[in-house]
């Protein structure tokens, strides 16, 4: 089996190009799940926390 040259260079460059394409992906992705984590701290840091009463001020744990 022999492989011509040019096919090995578009072989190459066509995977280049998903490994750039792959890239952006992950930067993209990384990007949303940055700002989706930025909006969940602003949404709990926007409740008022319960400092007083039974409810809310008390954790149970259990092994």
């Amino acid at each position: 089996m022999e492989i011509s040259p040019a096919a090995l260079v578009n072989a190459s460059t066509q995977m280049q190009q998903q490994q750039v394409a792959q890239a952006a992906q992950v930067l993209v992705l990384k990007k949303a799940m940055d700002i989706q984590s930025n909006s969940a701290v602003a949404l709990v840091q926007s409740l008022p926390l319960a400092t007083s009463g039974p409810l809310g001020t008390q954790l149970n744990t259990m092994a």
